[in-house]
Order: structure tokens, then C-alpha cells, then sequence
């Protein structure tokens, strides 16, 4: 019989370094829905985009911009599978939640534009009157207002430890001089390790 979402949650609880981020923590969704049957929060927000379409589309972008095609060109998507293995590789090293980390790993590229960095510099600049363009905010913006997948709330409806992640995958700054450590917000360990991956 397969696990449950209980019993999924209690081998987290059980295999997990005191330090990882369990499922049965999570600080929920902005819209709330059933918890789901056989899988954990993680697992139901790794599953969601990798059934976006945002998430297909990185098979027609590329890291960088290059005319022409061929065997051996590199698209966001091989990119983002290799990013997302890593990742779930360190976190199982560290015994961190592996679903979250290969999570934030699958979505972390959604908001890249076309044409590889180039693309991003170029449209960067054209909307820096608006606040400019920053991949990181796009990938949110997808996941929460751009894909309609669902009929009862935008975006893909991902968990907070998710979305943070997406929102954090580049490396921090280091907090002002000056200014209070317990000001400075560190993404979660999973959210780490996909940054490092």
C-alpha cells in the first residue's frame, strides 16, 4: 500500500537533520486547499511546476544567446535538471528536504527571458524607468499570477518555503554595516544549497 502524506511527513521527521525544513512546518499556501492524500507539501510544489507550462518553455530558451542549433546547444531546461539533481544530491548528503531544495531547483529559472543573459541585460535596461527586469521577481511572478493552471486561485499556489526560495536563489548580500543580524532575513538551508547547485 502506498504511503500517505502522514506517514511520508513522519519518515521526514525521523530521517531529517534537526536543521531541515519538514514538510508538516511549512507556513502554508496563500490560498488555502486540502492537504495532499499521498505526497507532501514539497513534493505537491515540485509536482506543480514541473507541469507548468512556464517550466516546458525552458527547453526553447538558452543559458546564452547563440545562433543556429546543434546536439550539444544548452537550454534552460537541461540547465535546470542538472541544477535541481545537484541540489537534491547536497541536500540528501546534509539531510535537508530533499523535495523542497529539488523544488526550488526546478523553479528557479522560470522567469528567464529568451536570448540567454544577454536577453536579460537588454531587457533589463528598456524597463529600468520601471523598476528594471530581475529574473528572480519574474520566476515569482510567474509562479503566483502568470500561469492559470488552476480555476480556484492564480499562479501555481507553491508554499511560502518555495516561493522564498525561488526569491533567494542568488547569492544574499551581506547585510550594511551596521545594521542588526536578526534584521538580515538567510533563506532556509534547502533554498542554500539550490543557490550553490
Amino acid at each position: 500500500m502506498p504511503c500517505n502524506c502522514e506517514e511520508l511527513e513522519a519518515r521526514e521527521r525521523d530521517s531529517l537533520a534537526h536543521y531541515a525544513q519538514l514538510s508538516a512546518d511549512s507556513r502554508g499556501r496563500n490560498v488555502r486547499e486540502p492537504p495532499p492524500e499521498w505526497r507532501t507539501q514539497y513534493q505537491r510544489d515540485r509536482d506543480r511546476i514541473i507541469h507548468s507550462r512556464a517550466f516546458r518553455r525552458l527547453d526553447c530558451k538558452t543559458q546564452v544567446f547563440l545562433s543556429g542549433s546543434g546536439d550539444h546547444l544548452r537550454t534552460r531546461l537541461t540547465h535546470t535538471m542538472e541544477v535541481a539533481a545537484i541540489a537534491r544530491n547536497i541536500a540528501r548528503a546534509l539531510r535537508l528536504n530533499e523535495d523542497l531544495t529539488e523544488a526550488i531547483g526546478l523553479g528557479h529559472d522560470l522567469g528567464h527571458s529568451p536570448f540567454g543573459h544577454s536577453g536579460e541585460e537588454t531587457l533589463d535596461e528598456l524597463m529600468r524607468v520601471h523598476g528594471g527586469f530581475e529574473h528572480n521577481r519574474q520566476s515569482r511572478r510567474v509562479v503566483e499570477l502568470l500561469e492559470h493552471k488552476y480555476p480556484t486561485f492564480p499562479g501555481l499556489n507553491l508554499t511560502w518555503e518555495t516561493l522564498e526560495g525561488l526569491a533567494k536563489h542568488d547569492t544574499a548580500p551581506e547585510p550594511p554595516l551596521g545594521q542588526a543580524q536578526a534584521e538580515f532575513h538567510n533563506a532556509s538551508l534547502e533554498a542554500q544549497v539550490a543557490n550553490l547547485a
